[in-house]
């Protein structure tokens, strides 16, 4: 059996352009492996209607409402396989199941490679964070801490004053020079050089020289790569960003490569639920008029 469209990925961005597919009663191949970016965190804000909703409850109703479609079909496993054909393209799961589809939707998210520092992994999405327009409000103004991984770090230790009084812990990856301190003391930013070496209880950050900074949220700006390999199989071309690369699309998402589209934050320099969706919806619609102008 051909598909219209196969969909590689079925969080918000995959479920999202699933939905106008399906809508256009086009016959569809969801193949989510499960693992959403925000499975760590408690709750989902920011995004219209579902404002501090837990996230996978969130994901539960969409996908509920997307398979009361009877065009849908829904693989739960992770593609990894991915080739054009002389008609479409041919996917390959890990588990040896094979699918065949018109068009391909990439909406493959991404991994977030967290810096290796004692005691992060295990509060990441709970009391660390990485986008203060998700998480910030909750803090309630209370303090707020940035640990740098870069010059990118610059930025955010500019934007978090708004959600709180800000420290930002430069951790041996940067130095602000005179006009970026300036910057940050216009902005009421506390500049703290000396090295961290732990997280511990809900938020402290233990310091090389025996300190501790407690706070009520910490931020950082992790790596970020496609978590899957299929853009780089199938040739398309990826654009580098300020904390990774990710897959470029046109104006419609499509990517390099004709018939294949890309969404949510695979697709992006940075994302939430929100945009995910409003990227899913679009390159679904931008699927399903190629198909219908071929």
């Amino acid at each position: 059996m051909q598909y219209d469209v196969i969909i590689v990925g079925g969080s918000y961005a995959g479920m999202a352009a699933a939905l106008q597919l399906a809508r256009a009663r086009r016959k569809i191949m969801v193949i989510d492996a499960g693992l959403r970016r925000n499975r760590f965190a408690e709750h989902s804000h920011g995004f219209l209607g579902r404002d501090g909703h837990a996230p996978g409850a969130i994901a539960e109703e969409a996908k509920r409402q997307l398979l009361a479609y009877p065009t849908v079909t829904w693989t739960e496993g992770k593609a990894g396989k991915a080739a054009r054909t002389d008609d479409g393209f041919h996917i390959e799961t890990e588990a040896g199941e094979s699918f065949d589809a018109r068009r391909l939707i990439l909406a493959l998210g991404v991994e977030d490679l967290l810096p290796d520092l004692p005691g992060l992994k295990e509060r990441w999405g709970k009391s660390i964070f990485h986008c203060p327009y998700c998480h910030g409000y909750e803090l309630n103004e209370g303090k707020i801490g940035v640990l740098a991984v870069g010059p990118v770090s610059m930025h955010q230790a500019l934007m978090l004053p708004d959600w709180g009084s800000t420290t930002f812990f430069t951790n041996g990856t940067f130095s602000p020079d005179e006009e970026q301190l300036a910057q940050l003391a216009a902005r009421g930013v506390v500049v703290e050089s000396t090295p961290v070496t732990s997280i511990s209880g809900h938020a402290d950050v233990n310091l090389a020289d025996g300190r501790t900074v407690s706070l009520t949220g910490l931020f950082t700006a992790p790596a970020t790569r496609p978590a899957s390999p299929l853009a780089g199989q199938l040739g398309c071309a990826l654009e580098e960003g300020p904390i990774g690369s990710y897959i470029r699309v046109n104006d419609t998402k499509e990517t390099s490569l004709p018939g294949v589209f890309a969404c949510g934050d695979a697709a992006r320099a940075a994302g939430s639920v929100s945009l995910a969706v409003g990227d899913g919806a679009f390159a679904g619609a931008a699927a399903h008029r190629s198909l219908m102008f071929a």
